[in-house]
């Protein structure tokens, strides 16, 4: 027996869930409030500071401290030893939640209003710029442990196959590291000297590129977890094996590529960059869809294996024989139906003509919260569901509750995004405090906002009561019988595999030169070129 780092694993996901359950609340207040059906919690100071606030917890807070704390477990329990440097893992969790608490403060007093993309020449206090940037630092060190264990294992078993699990949380480690170099640069040179004062003016051009760096990598950074969830625990929770080990590998090395060098799509608006960069990141973009089609291949086929060993017969008759009463199968089929949508919706965004169509709509924040809530968040509900005895030591309190809090979750998301897409469809811009539904074209909206409150109360619930199951079974009665991580083991037994699918070293050179190539010219021209600086203004 070793130490699987159990506490260490609790502490951060307790830490990730409590910011979740404040999101969630700040969530529903922000479609109340656009509703307009309730004048008196209506304040644009309020709003700006819950938006930014929300994001800022989901963004940040509920996905980093929920993606360290499942590395770590990962990293014991797949590769059956004890967690390397402890220490440096609960001072980066130290560090993570100082910085947390420290940027806190601005947002709670309304200092932080930017959004939790920034958006400068917009301003927030400096502490909160810190705050951001020491919890950012703090996740290193998790990045620098998982990529470590991962070399060590490798060096005591020459030539085998790192497992599955392992290998994507290294993918996910790299990625972190490569894709913060953009914000933290960012941060470091630009807004915190900026909001200290020591200078007056920021380059918002360069600050916009900076954070593109960093901006859509990071989704892949909190869905690749989730990948995971679908990869290592589904099949054997659904009752059979992965169709391949293999293409699981190939799916996350693409993602690695794929994903950094595509934030152009968010930029596509902005002048300072040429359209040959814009086609550059155009086809990158296309190309990250590659690896979820994969994935979505793979997965559909272990479903395949599993529902036809409990007997499931013709084209889709496997299907209806599924085991909708395991969580963790329950989850995964909800997330695929909202893979497919914001999949489809991915293919809008990244295309010029149409996206210039959509992009400051509210179309764009529906895309995001069905790929984010509906497919990252529910399959962080289902890893938590599936370890949680495994952590605790105490079994879930009520599996009823916990396919009631599953399919609340569902509900809310398509009761809250289905008309948020129309209303994007019908021009409501985003990042709006307010409607005036005396304008007739406004005026047309008013239903669909109202549908977004039920939506959002809903949401609202589930989260609230996901967090209770977790409370409740930490405290519950009982022992669970079977503490260990059982992992989905594949259809064809893997005993070796090509060295490039089983390290990052050939993909981290090709990255140098992929990023240099997608992003070296675009930063230099503010170094080369005559730009413009801004004074901050904000609410």
């Amino acid at each position: 027996m070793f130490d699987k780092a159990e506490r260490l694993s609790l502490t951060h996901m307790w830490v990730a869930f409590a910011a979740f359950a404040v999101a969630a609340i700040l969530g529903f207040y922000q479609v109340l409030a656009l509703s307009g059906i309730a004048p008196q919690v209506q304040s644009q100071a309020i709003y700006f500071g819950a938006i930014s606030t929300h994001g800022t917890l989901m963004g940040y807070v509920l996905t980093t401290f929920f993606i360290m704390g499942f590395g770590y477990y990962i990293a014991t329990t797949s590769l059956q030893r004890p967690l390397w440097n402890k220490p440096l893992a609960w001072l980066g969790f130290w560090v993570a939640l100082a910085g947390t608490v420290i940027a806190a403060v601005p947002l709670v007093l309304g200092q932080a209003s930017v959004l939790y993309t920034f958006y400068p020449p917009h301003q927030a206090h400096s502490a909160y710029y810190i705050g951001a940037t020491l919890l950012v630092v703090g996740s290193w060190a998790w990045a620098v442990i998982m990529l470590t264990m991962m070399v060590q294992w490798k060096r005591g078993n020459p030539g085998q196959p790192v497992p599955l699990a392992m290998f994507a949380m290294s993918v996910n480690a790299a990625l972190w590291l490569w894709t913060s170099v953009g914000v933290g640069a960012e941060m470091l040179f630009q807004l915190i000297p900026w909001s200290l004062g020591w200078t007056d003016t920021i380059d918002v051009g360069l600050a916009r590129t900076l954070f593109s760096w960093t901006l859509h990598a990071i989704v892949y950074f909190w869905l690749i977890p989730a990948y995971i969830v679908l990869y290592a625990f589904l099949p054997r929770a659904a009752g059979g094996r992965l169709f391949s080990d293999e293409l699981g590998r190939v799916a996350f090395i693409m993602l690695l590529v794929f994903s950094l060098p595509v934030g152009f799509h968010h930029l596509f608006m902005d002048p300072e960059h040429s359209a040959g960069f814009k086609l550059f990141h155009t086809i990158s973009t296309f190309g990250v869809m590659v690896p979820t089609l994969i994935t979505g291949f793979t997965i559909m086929a272990s479903m395949e294996i599993a529902g036809r060993l409990r007997g499931g017969r013709g084209l889709f008759g496997w299907i209806l024989s599924l085991d909708r009463s395991n969580p963790v199968v329950l989850a995964s089929v909800f997330a695929f139906l909202f893979l497919i949508l914001g999949g489809f919706g991915g293919f809008i965004n990244s295309s010029y003509a149409m996206n210039a169509m959509v992009h400051n709509t509210a179309w764009v924040t529906a895309h995001f919260h069905l790929i984010f809530g509906g497919t990252t968040v529910i399959l962080y509900m289902a890893g938590a569901y599936y370890m949680w005895p495994k952590l605790t030591g105490r079994p879930l309190h009520s599996n009823r509750m916990v396919l009631t809090q599953l399919w609340l979750w569902f509900i809310g998301m398509v009761v809250t995004t289905t008309p948020w897409h129309i209303v994007g469809l019908m021009a409501q811009p985003r990042r709006i405090s307010s409607i005036v539904y005396e304008i007739p074209q406004a005026a047309q909206w008013y239903p669909y906002q109202v549908v977004m409150v039920f939506g959002g109360l809903i949401l609202m619930i589930s989260a609230l009561l996901f967090v209770y199951n977790l409370l409740r079974s930490h405290y519950t009665f009982g022992v669970e019988a079977d503490r260990e991580l059982h992992y989905a083991q594949p259809l064809h037994p893997v005993l070796r595999v090509p060295r490039v699918l089983n390290g990052l070293t050939l993909w981290n050179w090709i990255l140098v030169f992929y990023m240099i190539a997608a992003f070296g010219y675009p930063i230099a021209q503010f170094f080369i070129l005559n730009t413009y600086d801004s004074p901050p203004w904000g609410i």
